[in-house]
């Protein structure tokens, strides 16, 4: 079995920082890509940046900027900075994960339960 655990959400005020960490653990052979999705209220789930086993890296438009990806291969793990935070990044941000688990090696995405992030005014 493999989870994705978050970690670092909570309330903050406009303009503040918060850093979310994800933490894979389980029968896994190998990571691909690890994101960072959020749902607003009321919203669907969108992107908001994700970086590859070797770095690369893609940011959703409205984050370019204020928010980091980052990723410690050997930990298995991705981090989200985010500064400069507004109002409208108020959601609950869900990790994701694209790996190959033992014995199958076969890549499915994960996604780890979430963890909230109110950005207040």
């Amino acid at each position: 079995q493999v989870q994705l655990v978050e970690s670092g959400g909570g309330l903050v005020q406009a303009g503040g920082s918060l850093r979310l960490s994800c933490v894979a653990s389980g029968s896994i052979f190998s990571i691909n890509t690890m994101g960072w999705y959020r749902q607003g209220p009321g919203n669907q789930r969108e992107l908001v940046a994700r970086v590859t086993r070797g770095g690369s890296t893609n940011y959703q438009d409205s984050v370019k900027g204020r928010f980091t990806i980052s990723r410690d291969n050997a930990k298995n793990t991705v981090y989200l900075q985010m500064n400069s935070l507004k109002p409208e990044d108020t959601a609950v941000y869900y990790c994701n994960a694209d790996l190959a688990i033992y014995p199958s090696l076969q890549e499915m995405d994960y996604w780890g339960k979430g963890t909230l992030v109110t950005v207040s005014s």
